[in-house]
């Protein structure tokens, strides 16, 4: 009998513990088949965040860690440099990655540190009850803000792959979403190629997910993908928001020399005299 459909050898055989029309389950899917396909599971190492998907270790194959509450970035770096020559990826909420661990995110992919995050982004805590998140829509309703978010007072959400595009470290940062069979197969080719940067050395990855949360938005799993698409993917537009080899540079670091070309600070020559003796003007 031939098979056309079977468990990713990459994944246990544990039953998911997420709530019906849960994003998770589906990305879980994803990253065991890209690590199926690239053949690195005996290499790989994830970091589980703390959040709904906190016991993503036990769903996965390879070797999982488990970090604090938004320390995966840092547990993750650690780990890298530790062994070179490992494929480690972080799976984290909006939560843990754009509130509790902001700093962490911002400097590991400054730094451009050679790790792959999966983000998901539901705008939503899910794990501890529905409160705002940094991605929460202005207007929307959690259980902490029942009024809507006020951006007067919360402010607005942040758009983490347009924030960090804008670092010398980062050389792919792509948002996707799995609420259609099609966005499905874009979101598998995004977490591949973030592996793929990953393994080739060229800088900090990122693949952020745009994700339901049914539960926590009150909605039926049916319901809930017509809010992302009426709500969600308008303020987070999937895209590609960086890729240095697109931009024809060989990885993160060249594309940043670039940058930097024009600035005496790259050239000590720069901005000095003839006779040395100072800048001028």
């Amino acid at each position: 009998m031939t098979t056309v459909f079977k468990r990713p050898a990459a994944l246990t055989d544990r039953q998911f513990s997420y709530c019906p029309g849960c994003s998770h389950g589906i990305v879980h899917r994803l990253i065991a088949e890209a690590i199926d396909e690239l053949g690195i599971e005996g290499k790989a190492v994830g970091i589980a965040p703390v959040g709904c998907s906190v016991f993503a270790y036990e769903f996965f194959s390879c070797d999982m860690v488990q970090a604090a509450h938004g320390r995966a970035p840092a547990v993750a770096t650690g780990i890298k440099r530790a062994v070179p020559g490992s494929i480690v990826f972080s799976y984290q909420g909006d939560g843990d990655l754009a509130s509790i661990g902001m700093a962490e995110t911002i400097h590991v992919a400054s730094r451009g540190e050679k790790i792959t995050v999966i983000f998901i982004n539901n705008a939503i805590y899910g794990m501890t009850g529905g409160q705002m998140a940094p991605t929460t829509l202005p207007g929307q309703v959690t259980q902490t803000s029942p009024l809507g978010r006020d951006v007067e007072i919360a402010g607005y959400p942040i758009r983490i792959c347009e924030l960090l595009s804008t670092l010398d470290g980062v050389a792919l940062a792509e948002r996707v979403s799995v609420d259609t069979p099609r966005n499905i197969r874009t979101a598998k080719k995004a977490v591949k190629k973030a592996f793929e940067y990953q393994a080739e050395g060229l800088g900090y990855t990122i693949v952020e997910v745009v994700s339901t949360c049914p539960t926590n938005w009150g909605l039926s799993p049916v319901e809930a993908l017509g809010w992302l698409n009426e709500n969600l993917l308008p303020y987070y537009p999937p895209g590609v928001y960086r890729d240095v080899k697109a931009e024809g540079f060989a990885n993160a670091a060249e594309a940043s020399a670039a940058r930097l070309a024009a600035s005496s600070v790259a050239d000590p020559t720069a901005g000095k005299d003839a006779e040395g003796g100072g800048c001028n003007g």
